[in-house]
Parts: C-alpha cells; sequence; structure tokens
C-alpha cells in the first residue's frame, strides 16, 4: 500500500473507528472543543456522524461517500464534520439518537448522521445515505447541497428556533419522579404482556430482526422458579432452543451473532459483540441450572470458550467487538457451501452433517449456507435411527475439523478496545457460569479480567472507559459504574474475597455523590459539559439499563449488608421506573428483574462461617450451585476478617461453633440456627 492521500485530525485517535476514517479526505474532527469552537467561528452547522467499527452500514457509507473527494470537498465547505465513535463516547450516542428518533420517521439506526447548529443543537437526522439518488432515497450531494442551501437562506433562523424547542422539549421530559414503588400486580401485568408479545413459534418477541436478549429471559426464568409458571418456562426454553438451533448461533466457534434478520433466528447479521455474548453465557447457564438440559450447558460453555479463545487481551481484558464482513462480504467467515464440507469430510461425514446443518447448493444467504439446526441432536438421532452417542461423535468430530478449517480463512476486523462495562458483563457471567458448569478456568479469567480494570481504568478514584494501546481515556458513565458493582458483588459471593466487596461499596458510593440527581435516578456524571442534557436512561438497550442494574446491585447490598440505605435508594429506582414498566414492560425488562428481587420477601442468605481448615467449603459450594435458586446471597466469612467485618458488621456473632465450619441461613425477618452437621446443611440447601 502507498502513502494514503489525505490524512486528517482522526490520525491521532485511538479508537479503530475513528482510524477507520483517518485517512478520509473529509476534514473530521473528533469530538471535543476544537470542533465546537471551529464551527462558531465560521459560523457553519456541524455534520455529526455517530458510529462504530464493526458497523456493516458504516463501512459501505465510508466507502460510497466519505472516501470520495468531491463529496468530502462538498462536506467541508458546507459543515464541521464531527466523527464519533458510539462504543467511547455512550452519553453522546445515546442523547443525539433519541434527538433523531423525534426528527425522523423511520426508526433509528447507525450509522446516525444529525446536523447541529453551532451550539450542538439538532435540526436534521438521517442514518445510512447512498452518494447520489438511488431507489427514491436521498443522495449523499444533494442532502448536503439542500442542507447548504437552508443554512444560506432567510430560513436560517427557523432551522435554529426548530433545534431550540426540540432540546427544551426533551429537557422538561427528562426528570420524571415516581411516588410510588411498583407491586406484585404490576409485576404479574409486565409477565402477561410478555406472553403476548412473545412469538409462540420461534421464542423471543414477535416480529423482525429478532435480538438475543438474554436478560429477558433469566426476568422469565426467575418468575417461573418463583411461581412455578409453567408458561414463563416454556417461553424460556422455547426462546433459548430456537436460538441455538438458529444460523444467529455460531455452531463451530461458539457465539452468538448480533441479531437476527428473520423471525426464525437463521440468518444472522453475523457481527459478535461481547456484551451479547456475556449476557448470553450468563443466561444459558442459569437455564441449564433450572431445567438440566444438556444442550443449554453446551451453549453456555461454548460461548464462554469462544470468548476465551478469541476475545481476551493477553493481560486478561476482553475486546470489544468482531466484524460481520470479510473484504466487504458479508458472513463469508461463517458460512459454508457442500463443496467445501465435502473438501474436509469424508463423503458419508458430509452427508449427514449438511443434512444435519441444512447445507445446500443453493444455500440460504447469498449462495452460501448459514449453519442451522432444524432439530436436535436428539430428534435426528431418533428419526434416522442411529444412536445418540454415535451422533455426537460424529458431529464432535466434524466440527472440530471445520473450525480448524474456517480458522484458515481471513478473520474478520477485531475491535480490540476494552469497554469497562462490557468487560463487567463478561466477568459477572464467567464468574456465575464456573460452579455450575464445574469451570474452574472461567473464575480464574473472571479474575484476571477484574485485575485488568482495577490495574488499567480504575485512577485516583474513578473509573475509566475505555483502554487500548496502553492509554486508558473516557470518564466511565453509568452503565462502567452499575456494571462492575454487579460484577465484583458476583465475584464477592463466589468467595473471592472481601477486596471485591469493598471495591463494589467503593463504586457505589461514587455513583452517589456524583452521579445521583434530584428526583431519585442515576445520569452520567458532569464530565462532558457540552452534553445538551444530563440525560437518564431507564429503557434498556441491547445492554440492560444502568439504572435498572444499579437498583439490583443496591438490592443485593442491602442483602449482604442490612444497611437500609442501600435498601432506600433501590427504592427510589423502582418508583422513578414505574412508569416505564407500566408502558412497555419488555423495554424496562431489568428494572422488571430488580422488581422481582425487591418483592420477594424470601429471598435467602447463606453466611458461610470456615474453620482454619476451610472444611466443606467446595462441598457447600457445589451444593449451593446445584440448583436455580433466585436472588440468592452467599457470604463467605474465613477467620478473622478484619475488613469484612468492617463493612458487613452484622457477621461479629457469625462464627464457626467448637471449631467447625458453621452456616447460617438467614431470611428478610429472621436467621436460623447454624448448622454443623453436613447432611443437615445439604438437607436446608436443597430447601432453599
Amino acid at each position: 500500500m502507498g502513502t494514503p492521500s489525505f490524512t486528517n485530525r482522526l490520525i491521532h485517535e485511538k479508537s479503530p473507528y475513528l482510524q477507520q476514517h483517518a485517512h478520509n479526505p473529509v476534514d473530521w474532527y473528533p469530538w471535543g472543543v476544537e470542533a465546537f469552537e471551529e464551527a462558531k467561528k465560521q459560523n457553519k452547522p456541524i455534520f455529526l456522524s455517530i458510529g462504530y467499527a464493526t458497523c456493516h452500514w458504516c463501512h459501505v457509507m465510508e466507502k460510497e461517500s466519505f472516501t470520495d473527494p468531491q463529496i468530502a470537498g462538498q462536506m467541508n465547505k458546507a459543515f464541521v464534520n464531527i466523527k464519533v465513535d458510539r462504543e467511547e463516547l455512550p452519553e453522546v450516542d445515546s442523547l443525539y439518537m433519541e434527538f433523531a428518533q423525534a426528527l425522523m420517521a423511520s426508526a433509528g439506526g447507525w450509522p446516525l448522521n444529525l446536523i447541529l447548529t453551532p451550539e450542538l443543537k439538532p435540526f436534521f437526522a438521517v442514518t445510512y445515505l447512498p452518494p447520489a439518488n438511488r431507489r427514491g432515497m436521498l443522495g449523499m450531494g444533494q442532502f448536503i447541497q439542500h442542507i447548504e442551501e437552508l443554512w444560506q437562506s432567510g430560513e436560517r433562523d427557523q432551522l435554529i428556533e426548530q433545534a431550540d424547542k426540540i432540546v427544551q422539549i426533551f429537557s422538561e421530559s427528562a426528570k420524571i419522579v415516581g411516588e410510588e414503588i411498583p407491586r406484585e400486580a404490576q409485576l404479574k401485568k409486565a409477565v402477561e404482556t410478555f406472553f403476548e408479545l412473545m412469538d409462540p413459534v420461534h421464542g423471543g418477541l414477535k416480529g423482525e430482526p429478532k435480538f438475543p436478549m438474554g436478560y429477558q429471559a433469566l426476568f422469565l426464568l426467575d418468575f417461573a422458579a418463583l411461581h412455578k409458571d409453567s408458561r414463563a418456562l416454556y417461553c424460556v426454553e422455547l426462546t433459548l432452543s430456537s436460538m441455538q438451533r438458529g444460523g444467529i448461533y455460531d455452531h463451530l466457534g461458539g457465539g452468538f451473532s448480533r441479531y437476527a434478520v428473520d423471525e426464525r433466528w437463521e440468518i444472522p447479521h453475523f457481527e459478535k459483540m461481547l456484551y451479547d455474548n456475556a449476557l448470553l453465557a450468563r443466561t444459558y447457564s442459569a437455564a441449564w441450572s433450572y431445567t438440566r438440559k444438556p444442550a443449554y450447558r453446551r451453549v453456555s460453555e461454548e460461548t464462554c470458550a469462544y470468548l476465551l479463545r478469541e476475545m481476551r487481551h493477553v493481560d486478561g481484558g476482553f475486546y470489544s467487538a468482531e466484524d460481520a464482513d470479510i473484504e466487504g462480504r458479508e458472513g463469508m467467515f461463517y458460512t459454508w457451501t457442500p463443496l467445501e464440507i465435502r473438501a474436509v469430510l469424508t463423503p458419508e461425514e458430509a452427508g449427514v452433517f449438511c443434512e444435519f446443518y441444512g447445507v445446500s447448493l443453493e444455500g440460504n444467504f447469498e449462495g452460501r449456507s448459514v449453519l442451522h439446526l432444524a432439530h436436535s441432536l436428539e430428534e435426528y438421532a431418533e428419526e434416522s435411527g442411529v444412536s445418540l452417542k454415535e451422533i455426537e461423535d460424529l458431529m464432535g468430530s466434524a466440527k472440530a475439523r471445520l473450525l480448524k478449517k474456517r480458522q484458515e480463512r481471513p478473520r474478520p476486523f477485531k475491535d480490540d478496545k476494552v469497554i469497562t462495562s462490557w468487560n463487567a458483563l463478561a466477568i459477572d457471567a464467567l464468574a456465575r457460569c464456573a460452579y455450575p458448569l464445574g469451570k474452574p478456568e472461567y473464575l480464574d479469567a473472571a479474575l484476571k479480567a477484574a485485575d485488568f480494570l482495577k490495574t488499567h481504568l480504575w485512577k485516583e478514584g474513578h473509573l475509566l472507559r475505555r483502554w487500548r494501546e496502553a492509554e486508558a481515556r473516557f470518564s466511565a458513565g453509568l452503565d462502567d459504574y452499575s456494571f462492575l458493582i454487579q460484577a465484583l458483588l458476583t465475584l464477592f459471593e463466589e468467595g473471592c474475597g472481601t477486596p471485591y466487596l469493598s471495591w463494589a461499596l467503593e463504586l457505589a458510593g461514587v455513583l452517589e455523590r456524583e452521579f445521583k440527581m434530584e428526583g431519585h435516578a442515576f445520569y452520567s456524571s458532569l464530565e462532558d459539559p457540552h452534553l445538551l442534557i444530563r440525560k437518564c436512561e431507564y429503557y434498556d438497550g441491547a445492554e440492560p439499563s444502568g439504572n435498572a442494574v444499579h437498583a439490583e446491585n443496591l438490592l443485593r447490598l442491602y442483602q449482604i449488608t442490612r444497611e437500609e440505605r442501600y435498601l432506600l435508594v433501590a427504592e427510589d429506582l423502582l418508583k422513578s421506573a414505574r412508569h416505564y414498566m407500566e408502558i412497555y414492560p419488555p423495554g424496562a425488562c431489568y428494572h422488571l428483574i430488580a422488581l422481582q428481587r425487591y418483592l420477594d420477601k424470601k429471598a435467602p442468605t447463606v453466611v458461610v462461617a470456615l474453620d482454619a481448615a476451610c472444611t466443606l467449603q467446595k462441598e457447600i459450594h457445589s451444593a449451593l450451585h446445584s440448583r436455580y435458586i433466585p436472588h440468592l446471597a452467599v457470604i463467605w466469612k474465613k477467620g478473622d476478617d478484619a475488613e469484612l467485618l468492617e463493612k458487613i458488621p452484622s457477621l461479629v456473632d457469625k462464627n464457626p461453633v467448637d471449631g467447625q465450619t458453621a452456616v447460617y441461613i438467614c431470611y428478610p425477618d429472621r436467621c436460623l440456627a447454624p448448622l454443623l452437621v453436613p447432611a443437615e446443611i445439604f438437607e436446608a440447601i436443597e430447601k432453599l
């Protein structure tokens, strides 16, 4: 490759997405004061373009328009141009996405392109635009010309007035303060809404595209366990089984694609995101614990294996995403033809494999085949008259050889940013999967990732959001803090030590001091003075709402410490979220998870006071993870742990008895007598 013809300011940024645009002829600025002052100085509107490194249509628009010198010349003349990586600056993306959805007739998406006044107020928004008019779509060149003419004409004042009104409306609606905590009736009504919206054939919510929201299944799984509701369990199993059989699941390498474009989960948009796979690994492990269905265990293990094999930095942090494309062709890494299968397997093996995974000459995706299942292994074995073990052995061997062959292909681009919130989801998932699946290496990986975050992204009592190439940058947001608190509490409950509880409490203190707002909820911090509105997010997106996760965190902290201040703040959050739970329950699903925990008046807390030899530690661990127990909290007390007693003074009397390991089972209103005899301990755990 020769020397690039163009280089702009993005060359100095670490973001892979911004680097992808660093040699555009567009005079890009990163988000910051330099660009804002230039817009005011020249009295030009701002072209704000938001995307991320593994976004397919971002690639398309970059190639078609932003590398075109003529279009770039128009942009440079008409605008001050700003590029934002939505994963580095999620508060910017979230705010302007909300503005865009008010300005556009269609749903939002990426690339997200807005026109702003020099004061950063939006008055026009579009997603992908072709370079020229095409099939009824306005072309990029014509779009620029239209905006430039409006700005230079007498309509400028109207545009500015419109932008002012939009910001004013959103500012007034940003604070919703609730007065009442939702009750059991609202929780059950929300569950009924889920039943109405569920796809009765393929699982998930009705319609297409279909997104694999793992935490929606977790909510229904908890409801099924607590209320013995077979309908909720049916919805969970239908969804998880359909997703596992579909092409959205990588049957060779493990892990899930971002979403399926069809209602059957068959054809994915092939990019893989860390947060999706972390949430889904946790979900399938929970489903395995509840149902003991081998397929769920296998999917959780394969998804965790994918994260450890392909998405981990050598020092323990996890990368962000893998692209859908190879050299501009979507899905080439993951799809197959019968000829390619036959080149690796014997004719007999290839025939069985192609039949089982739906590989055909015509294919189901651009002449190639996305691997997917019409039946489970058990069903296929029964229909073909072959033993289940024989089919499992054949498929296991074939998949291993095809995966090895696939590894020889050019690999999709990997966005190797380490993002705090997404790593926290991975830490939480790996820690939760380790004991139920009998995989101690998962817990080791979770601890190493937590150490990575503390070493590289915890600076002077504050979190940072992104690390890449030895640079930690951008103040962390609510999601980073709340997701990491969640993960640290999980590590503490898995017996990894009091320091994880101490760090969680320290992070919770930062949220209370610097993120809390009047009216109960949490915003982003005040770090960026250029955000027009300090926005509070109640609804879930691809990731759960940070407010919802922190409500659950506070309930867990109350359950562990019995300090009422945590309960009171959690109640405030539930009051604020009530409106959203009522309007559209699936959009506030993680708030429903927190509400369900709040309403569970039988949530058990188990204190294990270990003797000097840590007798029964492994056996108690195994017993606690041998079945699915919603809302269980576990505290491991080892010796004279002064740090633990400082954080939880109520544990002062929870000690070994007569030098023996003692187990204390507590409920919100009482603690039972300590248990010493192993048979009695395990019997009591079985009854939880």
